[in-house]
């Protein structure tokens, strides 16, 4: 296992399931320091205590809500000395609210889904990117989607947020770019973790669903990318993936058996 010592604070936003928790076991196992954030305080601590018994002081929780920026940034603000270098950020925190057509959506829905997938991957980032460019070095990597790229039927503002997420990534490199920061966007197609449950509303017989007749992708199988992406030569910035199953083309295209 790597030292501690040869890595930098790596941030992880929605920290306590999915692709968040598996970015967050990759790296902890490969010996880096990890700021593990979320909403919920169990689940942080109980995860914290699990990886600061493989490496001691490898892991420290932060409760926050990233939907609300005076909790981002009293949350970030208050961070220990020691855990201010953050050298990377994944902002993974994200949601789907809903399957219907635009004119039977929810606005509480996509309330949630703008507040989280965009407004609060902007609160954090700003929170964290002026350290960044003080210390001359620094990666962001954004989770977005393939539904960013091609939007899908009864999928609107949910790829409107995802577009969003992939056009500000964009411009976020050209902003960093004098400041030797890098930016990446990892875009996975259908991943089986707790997203489909969370768009139903906890239904989980239509969550099943989602994922039958194919072999999607695994948390793990996308915190492989971002380990990859983040540990690349510094002269090196992957700008852009897209990863999907063997069994999908993009988001309107998955061979189902």
């Amino acid at each position: 296992m790597d030292s501690i010592k040869e890595h930098p604070v790596i941030l992880v936003t929605g920290a306590t399931s999915g692709i968040g928790e598996a970015v967050v076991r990759r790296f902890a196992e490969a010996g880096w320091r990890v700021i593990i954030t979320g909403r919920r305080r169990d689940r942080l601590d109980a995860l914290a205590r699990e990886l600061n018994g493989l490496n001691a002081a490898s892991a420290l929780p932060v409760r926050m809500d990233v939907r609300q920026r005076a909790e981002v940034e009293q949350a970030l603000g208050a961070l220990p000395a020691e855990w201010r270098g953050i050298g990377v950020l994944v902002n993974n925190a994200g949601l789907a609210r809903g399957l219907e057509p635009f004119q039977e959506g929810l606005a509480d829905d996509w309330e949630e889904m703008v507040d989280t997938n965009l407004k609060g991957l902007l609160y954090v980032t700003k929170a964290v990117v002026p350290g960044m460019v003080a210390r001359g070095s620094g990666h962001v990597v954004n989770i977005g989607s393939t539904a960013g790229k091609d939007a899908y039927p009864k999928g609107n503002v949910y790829c409107a947020t995802k577009a969003a997420v992939d056009a500000f990534t964009k411009a976020l490199r050209i902003d960093l770019l004098a400041a030797g920061i890098k930016v990446t966007q990892v875009a996975p197609g259908a991943v089986e973790t707790e997203f489909s449950q969370v768009r139903f509303h906890g239904d989980e017989a239509k969550a099943r669903q989602v994922y039958q007749g194919f072999r999607p992708l695994t948390a793990k199988d996308v915190a492989g990318v971002v380990h990859y992406v983040a540990t690349l030569p510094p002269h090196v910035c992957i700008n852009d993936v897209v990863v999907t199953p063997t069994a999908q083309a993009n988001s309107n295209f998955i061979d189902k058996q």
